[in-house]
């Protein structure tokens, strides 16, 4: 008895991907996913979206050029639109420097520097008993916290005035000290939400685990909470020093004496100041830009991660 025939395996024929006129493989797609579905061929859907980018850049970026171009210009105008200086020159940055700019760039740092690191580890902290410990009354300090973001600075000022002339309890005075503007600061709400979101995501196998192997409460929020929480951390960073450095009404209520000011109160001295003119204002404007900028640039990967995070996650 002969044995049954077994057919071949035929192997499955798949359809060469097309080719364009010279031989070569399609490499672009022909629509992108975007909302105005950009194409790599001209047409009226790539120039639509040409034309809203160069829109877009044309207002976000002419403030700034202005800025930049009238800070070096010898005779500047805030009523003229230049994106190129007439006459470059550095003599408003010698004048601004020569109006204390300098010492009141310092201050804004020292405070801008202190009052970060003072904000992020209470926020931390915060953030981390509410969204890995449950307790009484959890929701209502988590609204507590969300409450003070809705209170105007102005409302606040004339009682904050008061507690920083005579801090209750201890009866320390701590206008005309960096402690009067840092200590204010040392906690936001926006900081405790974003961060106590970002570790309620954490899963909880995780710190089962590194409980087991006996991981305390200090060592566990910093080697396996943290690291976790970078993109959170980053837009909390980037956010909380714009905040602190933008600040105007509270480092003018702390302070006893001209040379307590920050850069943006100095900003306004100089803005009524009959001696000097528009140059030197907008010298000192590029002056108190610097940092912002360069905080935004090296945690921009951060920042954007972490919006992205927020956006998508669940």
């Amino acid at each position: 008895m002969s044995a049954p025939a077994i057919d071949p395996v035929r192997t499955p024929v798949t359809a060469s991907p097309p080719r364009t006129s010279a031989g070569k493989r399609r490499t672009t797609p022909a629509r992108f996913d975007t909302a105005l579905g950009w194409s790599d061929r001209p047409g009226p859907a790539w120039a639509l979206r040409v034309l809203l980018c160069l829109l877009a850049l044309g207002v976000f970026a002419a403030p700034f050029l202005t800025i930049f171009s009238g800070s070096f210009s010898e005779k500047a105008s805030g009523s003229t639109l230049s994106f190129l200086p007439h006459h470059p020159t550095l003599l408003n940055f010698r004048v601004a420097g020569e109006r204390g700019i300098w010492d009141y760039f310092g201050n804004s740092l020292v405070i801008a520097g202190g009052g970060l690191l003072l904000q992020l580890a209470v926020c931390t902290l915060a953030a981390y008993a509410l969204a890995r410990h449950k307790f009484r009354g959890q929701a209502l300090v988590l609204t507590l916290f969300m409450l003070t973001m809705m209170l105007p600075e102005e409302v606040i000022a004339i009682p904050l005035s008061l507690v920083l002339g005579h801090v209750p309890v201890i009866g320390v005075d701590l206008k005309g000290t960096v402690w009067g503007v840092i200590l204010p600061l040392g906690a936001w709400g926006f900081s405790v939400m974003l961060l106590t979101e970002f570790m309620k995501d954490i899963p909880t196998e995780i710190e089962e685990a590194a409980r087991i192997d006996g991981v305390g409460e200090l060592r566990m929020l910093w080697q396996v909470v943290l690291p976790l929480c970078k993109p959170a951390l980053g837009v909390a960073g980037v956010l909380g020093f714009i905040m602190i450095w933008d600040q105007y009404l509270l480092p003018l209520i702390a302070a006893k004496d001209p040379t307590d000011y920050t850069v943006t109160v100095a900003l306004s001295i100089l803005r009524t100041d009959p001696e000097v003119g528009s140059g030197v204002v907008l010298a000192g404007a590029v002056i108190a830009l610097v940092p912002s900028l360069i905080v935004y640039l090296l945690l921009q990967r951060s920042l954007v991660t972490g919006i992205a995070a927020g956006a998508t996650k669940g």
